[in-house]
């Protein structure tokens, strides 16, 4: 990716052959996406950004009003670690069969395997987000009549979900934290893109349609995924 400033903004210019409308995203930390067709113009992609100048000020301006992100957990006992919505308390132990287990309404984990806790959780999370996430995929797909490829489980950075060829389709292991309507919303989103790649009316029109209730699945993914640690 490359960079352009507008003025006192910085946006990173992603370029895509699939693409075929211009569109500006903000991620949970700011920063400034703009999405373009290969082929477009540096001073076409400097005039759009300099049109949606007031709209980013708002946005970044809505961003600033949001409560702070959690702080990162402590691998201590008694520490709490969400999953699927739930927080489940920690608990470090001298001998486990594997460095983290989920048993008894608590997060296991081998006392020696602390200093390294944040690893270990994420292979974790990472594992058991893939057959849950695989299920729900199954549900929807057939659902919008769409057939999915590979489902792959990884770190997206400020991504939820996204697609790739072949049908497919990413997801961060950090959804498995959320809440299973949320989840669920971020798969059917990713589900519809099969379809629909751009965020036009045509693709928020096939998603209301699955889940007349979208919007308020939505607005949920924004402020909860804020509150990740």
């Amino acid at each position: 990716m490359t960079a352009l400033v507008v003025g006192d903004l910085e946006f990173q210019v992603r370029r895509s052959d699939r693409r075929r409308t211009l569109e500006i995203t903000i991620d949970r930390d700011g920063q400034l996406l703009l999405s373009a067709p290969s082929t477009t113009a540096p001073a076409q992609l400097e005039r759009f950004a300099r049109a949606k100048q007031f709209w980013v000020y708002q946005k970044l301006a809505a961003k600033e009003t949001l409560p702070p992100k959690a702080l990162a957990r402590q691998f201590v006992s008694g520490e709490g670690f969400p999953y699927l919505g739930r927080t489940f308390r920690l608990l470090l132990v001298p001998e486990l069969d594997v460095p983290v287990k989920l048993e008894a309404g608590r997060f296991k984990m081998r006392r020696a395997d602390a200093v390294d806790g944040h690893a270990h959780m994420v292979r974790w999370y990472a594992a058991h987000a893939r057959p849950w996430l695989e299920a729900r995929v199954e549900r929807y797909a057939g659902r919008i009549e769409v057939q999915p490829g590979r489902l792959v489980v990884q770190d997206l950075g400020y991504h939820w979900g996204s697609c790739g060829k072949g049908g497919r389709l990413y997801f961060h292991w950090k959804t498995i934290l959320l809440p299973p309507r949320i989840v669920e919303y971020v798969v059917l989103h990713e589900l519809v893109h099969l379809i629909e790649p751009h965020h036009g009316s045509a693709f928020w029109q096939r998603l209301a349609r699955v889940m007349p209730d979208y919007e308020a699945r939505k607005a949920a993914l924004a402020e909860i995924g804020r509150q990740l640690p």
